[in-house]
């Protein structure tokens, strides 16, 4: 890697791709050797970014989820082919009973969207409706991204099985561990401290086959976009409920070095600072693909490991995408908007990267994806 060279492709999100304010971090043998902050916290570029600044980062918060879990299913040695039903009994009617824990995790649980209008805020209401859901597609037949109830069903399953809350369990496990300034609903006396987000300038490509059906009202990609239902725009996700919520699909908040920190200690071999997190048996699940194919919610090819997004693969083995580099064996996930975090084993690195103004997208775009490859270069 050429740190004046990404550092150079950095500065050039905010003079070319209208940047606001920014952090980046990468990691390589367990130790940090490139972090960028630039740019402002406001509109009106008053009040400096900086590297301790935190921020929501959205869907990069389902790996950190998936994390939880699969350590608690390593710490009471369950495997993947599990039913789900096994330890959250409500959750085998409606032609469940058959879902398995790694089908869970890798979106195969057929459940993205819930015919029940329930409140996101409210975590009883979605768990029981996730309850009497039945499966959108017959099970084994595809798979689809869950972009909101992933969360509330990782972390009903993790308090079937530990008691904890998945908030409370990320604090414990991992985050006072490593010293992570990264939280799944932040207390309290937190609240100002975190960045805004600012909604995206440039209008959704309504060419696009899912933005196509994500602006239709009633498509299924919609509907799962849209349940549960509540905290759906950008300004409702900075107001203090939503930051001290426990939103464990799409409510992480932190910096880029304690995100990339934590995957460190993913491309480590589950191990940091002198501890051990994750056995080599639970890191091969993550970096073993369960799903890939056609996406029923995202309209086009993904793949899904245990909990984490994998880059999907053509016969001959070559990506058909690099958003996580040209490791095969990388994993990670991104967040709505352009924050973006992974692990590269075969490197022993990892990336991340948070920022305060979205760009449209689910996946990551030219922000974050020409830093991804500036590091490789």
């Amino acid at each position: 890697m050429n740190p004046d060279h990404v550092s150079e492709v950095f500065r050039d999100n905010f003079s070319r791709h209208d940047e606001l304010g920014a952090s980046l971090s990468v990691w390589q043998d367990g130790r940090e050797v490139l972090g960028l902050a630039a740019g402002f916290r406001d509109r009106q570029q008053t009040v400096p970014w900086t590297a301790d600044t935190p921020v929501l980062f959205w869907s990069a918060t389902k790996g950190l989820a998936a994390a939880c879990v699969l350590h608690a299913l390593q710490e009471h040695g369950i495997g993947l082919e599990r039913r789900v039903a096994e330890f959250w009994p409500d959750f085998g009617t409606a032609g469940k009973s058959g879902i398995t824990l790694g089908e869970l995790l890798s979106h195969r649980a057929a459940l993205p969207a819930l015919t029940t209008e329930v409140s996101v805020l409210d975590h009883d209401a979605v768990v029981r409706a996730l309850a009497h859901e039945e499966p959108h597609w017959m099970q084994g037949d595809g798979h689809g991204y869950h972009p909101r109830t992933f969360g509330f069903l990782l972390d009903e399953v993790l308090r079937q099985i530990t008691g904890r809350v998945l908030q409370e369990y990320w604090r414990e496990r991992f985050a006072q561990p490593l010293g992570l300034d990264v939280w799944i609903g932040v207390p309290p006396e937190m609240v100002e401290k975190v960045a805004a987000v600012f909604p995206t300038k440039n209008a959704l490509p309504e060419e696009d086959l899912f933005y196509k059906a994500f602006l239709q009202a009633g498509s299924f990609t919609a509907r799962a976009f849209g349940s549960p239902r509540g905290l759906h725009s950008v300004a409702a996700m900075n107001a203090a409920e939503a930051r001290t919520s426990s939103f464990p699909a799409f409510g992480g908040v932190g910096t880029a070095q304690s995100l990339a920190k934590f995957y460190a200690m993913l491309a480590c071999g589950g191990a940091l600072d002198g501890q051990r997190f994750f056995t080599a048996a639970t890191l091969a699940q993550m970096t073993t693909t369960l799903a890939q194919g056609f996406d029923r919610v995202l309209l086009i090819d993904t793949a899904f490991s245990a909990g984490f997004m994998r880059d999907p693969t053509r016969p001959d083995g070559t990506k058909e995408r690099k958003i996580f580099g040209p490791s095969p064996l990388a994993f990670g996930h991104p967040g709505a908007g352009g924050s973006h975090a992974f692990a590269d084993p075969e490197h022993r690195l990892s990336f991340a990267y948070v920022m305060n103004q979205m760009e449209p997208g689910i996946l990551p775009h030219a922000k974050s994806l020409r830093l991804v490859e500036a590091i490789y270069a």
